[in-house]
């Protein structure tokens, strides 16, 4: 398992987000440089969005949840066309970060 997981859970539907790009994105001197890229697969879960050998370095990341697709395929209306969920990595220990999605409101925490 990489370092760092996701997984999202549509708590509209009560079912896992299947499809859904995700992108990581470090901060560099205020800049925000892409790391990874994946998509959530039938569990709505990317476990594998880094390989298992990489290791981030501490700083402030983002993860962008291109959700716009995701509600359009399921022809859903949505107030939030992406969702960007900035933390900090502080060290080589594992990381999950959960998004529970609805079309007019999401949460998140630190997950094990």
């Amino acid at each position: 398992m990489s370092q760092l997981t996701t997984h999202i859970l549509d708590t509209t539907a009560g079912k896992p987000a299947a499809g859904v790009s995700v992108v990581l994105l470090q901060e560099k001197q205020g800049q925000w440089k892409e790391m990874a890229t994946g998509i959530t697969n039938a569990d709505g879960r990317i476990p594998d969005l880094l390989k298992k050998e990489t290791v981030l370095e501490q700083g402030t990341y983002k993860m962008r949840f291109e959700t716009s697709a995701y509600f359009e395929k399921n022809k859903i209306r949505t107030f939030y066309p992406y969702v960007e969920i900035v933390f900090g990595i502080t060290s080589a220990e594992h990381y999950h970060v959960p998004l529970l999605l609805n079309p007019f409101g999401y949460s998140t925490y630190r997950g094990s």
